[in-house]
């Protein structure tokens, strides 16, 4: 297991001997990162990043449990002397605060609206060379399984000519995840695993392609969840373990289903009132 050290926020070769200069506030946002690691002394378990290609592009494609994935994916390119460029929702770069950060490292931004820009965005990226990291299964798994993934990065795959590298990240859910409070504590164990390269055959089409990147996601992820070091305390404590291997979190079809029905509910909702409707309504039933 591997812990951040005061060493490695100040280590000069970090990013490698000569670092593209443009990525100054990236660099400069790990170093940050690699802090907050050393004071809640996450305990990492980074595999297989010998399959990120020192150069050329390449789509990291891992499963999706906990609000600080990217983060810790981010890990496992950084032995390769890489930087990843995520895809994320639009909201997040519209933020006052976030949004600074995400554009200076040149994340891409997905409007689900008009998806298209988004995915010539990251084509480019690609066949600049970069790094593309993607979630896609769009949104966290509840049930802390796969779920059905989005085509988008097989299509990227197949339209830039570069592998995927199927990835999984287990742990950092314990400390934040959806449907669940926020729990800062020390010490929590966190794995990130990589796979072999998959690369579109001649003619392969995406479904296929796609197939074959949620099988070795779903090894990955599994492999990672049966050699995580932590137990759970106790039968409280045992939401953050799937159901098939005795947690209490949703099944995926029980998942799926409160996923609908979440769904459903926010397309129903009502426009809410502005501030000046509401304090007239208050004032004329007085």
């Amino acid at each position: 297991m591997y812990t951040a050290s005061w060493r490695d926020v100040v280590r000069p070769g970090l990013f490698g001997a000569s670092p593209d200069p443009r990525d100054k506030p990236y660099r400069f946002i790990i170093r940050l990162a690699l802090v907050v690691f050393r004071l809640f002394r996450f305990r990492f378990d980074v595999r297989g990043s010998h399959h990120v290609p020192p150069t050329g592009g390449a789509i990291i494609c891992s499963n999706h449990v906990s609000f600080f994935d990217f983060t810790f994916l981010g890990l496992g390119a950084l032995p390769q002397h890489r930087l990843v460029r995520f895809m994320a929702k639009s909201a997040v770069f519209d933020h006052w605060f976030s949004g600074p950060f995400m554009r200076a490292m040149k994340h891409i931004p997905v409007d689900r609206r008009a998806g298209s820009a988004a995915f010539e965005a990251a084509v480019r990226a690609l066949k600049d060379g970069e790094i593309v990291g993607v979630f896609p299964e769009a949104t966290i798994s509840t049930s802390f399984t796969v779920k059905d993934l989005k085509a988008g990065a097989a299509r990227m795959a197949i339209d830039s000519g570069v592998p995927i590298i199927p990835a999984a990240v287990w742990g950092g859910h314990r400390v934040a995840t959806k449907n669940h409070k926020v729990q800062l504590r020390r010490g929590v164990a966190v794995t990130v695993a990589l796979g072999e390269p998959i690369t579109a055959e001649p003619g392969e089409q995406i479904p296929a392609l796609l197939a074959r990147t949620r099988t070795a996601m779903e090894a990955l992820l599994d492999e990672a969840q049966r050699s995580y070091p932590d137990q759970p305390a106790g039968d409280d404590d045992r939401w953050w373990q799937p159901a098939h291997l005795g947690g209490t979190a949703p099944t995926p079809s029980e998942a799926a289903t409160a996923d609908t029905v979440r769904a459903a509910g926010r397309g129903a909702k009502a426009p809410k009132k502005s501030l000046g409707r509401r304090v007239s309504g208050l004032v004329r039933r007085r």
